[in-house]
């Protein structure tokens, strides 16, 4: 399966992509912990039906250390006993903000008091940010089918 633009070789979406990428960059280097990060990428994926992030983001995530267990568990967080609270709040801010149009009212208050519990103003940003740029990418790789299953770790820098 061939992907059906090439957006590194387009003028339009290497730029694009660039400034996509310095957003990601904000974030990663937040305070928001980098566990949180890879599982919150990984969720938004599997919903999103990206392949290709999802394959990213368990590779990325399993070569930071993070378990097998808690991997295979990310789409059963509710029900998994391996997560943080923290985590799951903000597991659930990842579900609400990528399936937003699923709910006629957005984002309740009680996934964002959860979240808020949790993580400070700083690390809320980013959290948001970050919910906001994966479902970005997700969106660019299932438009133009972006294959998986070939990514390498570290393989964007």
């Amino acid at each position: 399966m061939d992907a059906r633009l090439n957006l590194f070789t387009s003028t339009v979406g290497a730029q694009a992509l660039k400034y996509v990428n310095s957003a990601g960059k904000v974030i990663s280097d937040s305070t928001l912990p980098a566990a949180t990060q890879e599982l919150v990428k990984l969720r938004a994926s599997q919903i999103n039906g990206c392949g290709f992030c999802t394959d990213m983001h368990s590779k990325e995530a399993a070569h930071a250390g993070e378990t097998s267990v808690r991997l295979n568990l990310v789409a059963a967080w509710r029900e998994a006993t391996v997560f943080t609270d923290a985590e799951r709040a903000a597991l659930e801010l990842t579900e609400q903000g990528t399936r937003i149009a699923d709910a006629a009212g957005g984002v309740t208050d009680e996934a964002w008091a959860s979240a808020a519990k949790y993580y400070d103003e700083e690390q809320l940003a980013a959290l948001v940010s970050l919910i906001a740029l994966i479902n970005t990418y997700n969106r660019v790789n299932v438009i133009v089918r972006q294959p998986a299953g070939d990514y390498q770790v570290g393989m964007f820098g």
